[in-house]
């Protein structure tokens, strides 16, 4: 059987680990970079009940208005150092695919490594590579 397309994003980001945490797990810290600046419309929405289980949700609308909102269970969770969960758009709540966040000391900051697997198909896969990019960007003015 072939294996699901996958991405990895890796990005120093100028904080240290557990800062750039918990801009991925505090809802006030999210809503600074998540679904900002390139998209332009309203300001997102986040939830994040952060532990083995719980739940997170993110919505984000874009300059035309356009909704977009994702959610996932923390699979993994070890503050400061590692974040894996589930993955599904509100739309197609049956793609379910896996995102695995790795924080690491790297000089005066954070190496983040961003690991993106089970997509559905090569055409998802290269889609989130540009919004995970964007994301990405957002986050790292957060840290400049």
């Amino acid at each position: 059987m072939a294996s699901k397309p996958s991405l990895t994003l890796k990005r120093h980001l100028k904080a240290p680990p557990q800062k750039v945490y918990e801009a991925w797990t505090q809802p006030e810290k999210m809503i600074q970079w998540w679904g900002v600046g390139a998209m332009g419309g309203k300001t997102p929405i986040a939830e994040a009940d952060v532990r083995v289980g719980g739940r997170f949700r993110v919505q984000f609308w874009s300059q035309n208005g356009e909704h977009n909102s994702a959610s996932g269970t923390y699979k993994q969770v070890e503050p400061g150092r590692k974040l894996v969960f589930s993955w599904a758009w509100q739309s197609t709540p049956e793609r379910v695919s896996q995102v695995t966040l790795d924080f690491k000391p790297d000089g005066d900051g954070t190496m983040l490594t961003l690991t993106h697997e089970q997509f559905a198909s090569e055409a998802a896969r290269d889609s989130h590579r540009g919004g995970w990019t964007a994301a990405l960007d957002n986050l790292e003015k957060v840290f400049a």
